[in-house]
């Protein structure tokens, strides 16, 4: 297996965050801290992960923010991994792979768990990408484009800087 190429100088807002998020195992324990697990032990248990790789995927998280290490609730000699508040950044993330996978993963009548609304207990309504307007956005409706960086927006056209130097004298 080939050395892993980082993404921490790429401009694209998906190829970044891989760094941190990229393997399964990273998104399963966020998932799985959503769900109430802290210690090592929990996410172990709940993954069947060896240890080395449970390891360097905390480390990992931790290493980029996602979460942080806290003293255990109870004190004592153990710690908890907690989720900071960019990892909770990660909850529509994963509520949207979650929607995904029961629309392509399962058969129509296939049981799975669904994600509530703990206050109704109904199922939460499906994510939908809207623009400004409210109009409902799909992969046709958008484009992707480099936002101006600190030099296009510093410098001016010559007729914006000409109207603005007018700007200011009157």
């Amino acid at each position: 297996m080939g050395k892993r190429i980082s993404h921490k100088s790429s401009l694209c807002g998906v190829a970044r965050p891989l760094d941190a998020i990229g393997d399964w195992w990273s998104l399963l324990i966020v998932r799985d801290a959503f769900d109430g697990l802290r210690r090592f032990g929990e996410f172990q248990k709940s993954l069947g992960l060896a240890k080395n790789i449970l390891s360097a995927r905390l480390r990992n998280l931790v290493a980029h923010g996602i979460m942080v290490i806290v003293p255990a609730a109870e004190g004592g000699p153990y710690q908890e991994y907690e989720l900071t508040e960019k990892g909770r950044g990660l909850f529509l993330v994963l509520a949207a792979l979650r929607q995904w996978g029961e629309d392509f993963f399962f058969a129509p009548e296939e049981a799975h768990v669904l994600l509530v609304d703990k206050k109704s207990g109904a199922p939460v309504r499906r994510l939908e990408l809207r623009a400004r307007d409210g109009r409902i956005l799909g992969p046709a409706d958008t484009i992707v484009r480099h936002a101006p960086t600190m030099d296009k927006v510093k410098t001016a056209s010559p007729r914006a800087e000409a109207t603005r130097r007018k700007s200011h004298r009157a």
